[in-house]
């Protein structure tokens, strides 16, 4: 048995389940003796797309996934990716074959590339095979790191005898907070009149999503969401959706109204608090994360905890007596037992424009180009609701993510940790593979469309039943509105024909300009779904989406 079997099994003993790539020389024989071990190989084809499909998958299962690539230009295709799930602290174990003579063409310092966008770099030695492999799956999944396993040419070809695995290390118990600190918080939580929580990434999970609800009910809380934890809330009747820059105006106004905002698992960074300003003059601010470091990063806070979400919360209730204990502002509300910010006023607010397609518009649609919001409520009628989404970055974003429902969080990915387009598409193949009982929807500009065009090839022999929706104003959208006034002929293009394009992949493409094309989406959701669907969607591009707007102050 060589070296590269033994990296192979042990990775797939120690949980590893799918593994995306694309296969060389270098990685050839690691890569069949995983899927010899059991685990699903996906094939993509470009190293940045393997990538992204494993950070996909990782992110939406919830389980570490693997990611094999060729030495040296295997890997800088995938760097990208790589920097995205090492961003997001996705549990991601990037297998790379490794060139390690200064002479060869494929050698480049792999560590440093590691290193530089955040991974973790670790290496396979001739006689620590097993355990090198096993420690990598550890420290991804426990640590939610992103790693970087290098495995020598001249290692990797090693005979070996046969080697026992050792098994994978327990998870370590999630930190609990210090009695000061929940001392703190509780105290904080009995003050508020108007709480607000703010889940993020870190809150991603069953047991956080019950102690939160549970800690809602008790003190009255609010209940919102970064974009990426989209959905946690889905189905609680104080749920506001995503709080930032994303956000209904109402929902805008009751998070700014908070005078007291608890991050929990989140950044509250400046796209989940528009820039500070979410945070009224006055307001307690709270983070709770189990990683130090995190803690006050992105703004001053009156108090940092370290400690599990779940675990938090799930305390913090437990001395506050699982009841609301608020004076004259624990008040019943039309029967419910609520307090706090959970009021009748901010109840019918919420019913009347939580959700953006409430919020009255101008439809700008000119009969060759369609109102990407008349676009995107159509499809949030048309399609299944139990779907997982997928954005790609860009002007359009907003739009599916904020007019799209979806079930739950594992029904969004949104792959924004480092701002790059062209990763949409390869999200959603990673999310469908995780969520196969869903209706994968991938939504796209028509910049990043063009840009990871090659995994349609994917999708297609995947026989994912995938819907993509490109965004089309033929630009860079972002660009076009953040330098208005300027020439823009380096990031506006002609027109194309993006429905050929995924036709000639073997799609059911349909170009939409107006409401009444959007007939033939009905019938392929109506239809057998044997194909995936392309929908060139020729969007009005004469101002900046709503959030953009916000953001870039115009």
């Amino acid at each position: 048995m060589r070296v590269a079997e033994v990296v192979g099994r042990a990775l797939v003993r120690s949980g590893v389940d799918h593994v995306f790539g694309v296969v060389g020389s270098g990685n050839f024989r690691t890569t069949n003796a995983m899927i010899d071990a059991g685990a699903r190989f996906v094939a993509a084809r470009h190293e940045g797309g393997a990538a992204t499909m494993g950070d996909a998958y990782a992110r939406t299962a919830g389980s570490v996934a693997a990611v094999s690539v060729h030495q040296g230009c295997g890997l800088t295709n995938a760097m990208t990716g790589i920097a995205e799930a090492a961003k997001s602290r996705t549990p991601l174990v990037v297998l790379a074959a490794e060139a390690t003579a200064p002479t060869s063409n494929f050698h480049v310092d792999q560590d440093a590339l590691a290193r530089a966008v955040g991974a973790v770099p670790m290496r396979v030695g001739a006689g620590t095979a097993a355990a090198d492999a096993v420690a990598a799956v550890a420290t991804a999944l426990h640590g939610r790191r992103t790693v970087l396993l290098n495995l020598p040419l001249d290692v990797a070809d090693l005979e070996v005898g046969d080697v026992e695995i050792p098994p994978l290390p327990a998870a370590p118990d999630p930190p609990a907070p210090s009695a000061a600190d929940l001392e703190r918080l509780v105290a904080a939580l009995r003050a508020a009149e108007r709480p607000v929580f703010v889940a993020g990434r870190g809150a991603r999970s069953a047991a956080a999503r019950e102690a939160l609800t549970a800690l809602g009910e008790t003190c009255g809380a609010l209940l919102a969401t970064s974009a990426v934890a989209k959905g946690l809330f889905r189905g609680e009747d104080w749920d506001l959706d995503v709080s930032g820059g994303f956000s209904s105006p109402v929902v805008a106004e009751l998070v700014a109204g908070a005078d007291l905002l608890i991050g929990w698992g989140c950044a509250l960074n400046m796209w989940t608090m528009r820039h500070g300003r979410l945070i009224a003059d006055g307001a307690t601010v709270i983070q709770v994360d189990d990683t130090t470091e995190a803690l006050g990063v992105h703004r001053l806070l009156d108090l940092g905890v370290v400690g599990d979400v779940a675990v938090t919360a799930t305390a913090a209730r437990a001395v506050l007596g699982g009841a609301p204990d608020r004076g004259t502002a624990a008040a019943n509300v039309e029967g419910h037992g609520t307090a706090g910010y959970r009021t009748s006023d901010v109840r019918a607010r919420l019913s009347a424009g939580r959700r953006w397609r409430d919020v009255t518009f101008e439809d700008r649609s000119t009969g060759d180009r369609i109102d990407p919001r008349t676009l995107t409520i159509a499809l949030d009628d048309l399609l299944p609701a139990e779907r997982v989404v997928a954005v790609d970055s860009g002007n359009f974003m907003g739009y599916p993510s904020m007019f799209l429902r979806v079930p739950d969080e594992r029904g969004f990915c949104f792959t924004q940790a480092f701002q790059s387009i062209g990763l949409g598409l390869s999200s959603a193949i990673g999310a469908a593979l995780a969520e196969p009982d869903r209706l994968p929807v991938a939504a796209l500009g028509d910049g990043g469309a063009l840009m990871g065009a090659a995994e349609l090839d994917t999708v297609r022999r995947l026989g994912l039943p995938m819907v993509v929706v490109v965004y089309n104003d033929d630009a860079y959208g972002a660009e076009v509105h953040h330098f208005a006034g300027e020439p823009l002929g380096p990031v506006t293009f002609p027109p194309t024909d993006v429905a050929a394009v995924g036709a000639g992949y073997g799609f059911d493409a349909v170009t939409v300009r107006g409401p009444a094309d959007l007939g033939a989406v009905a019938a392929w959701v109506a239809g057998p779904r044997d194909r995936p669907l392309l929908i060139d969607a020729r969007v009005v591009a004469d101002e900046p989406a709503w959030w953009l707007a916000e953001a870039f102050g115009h």
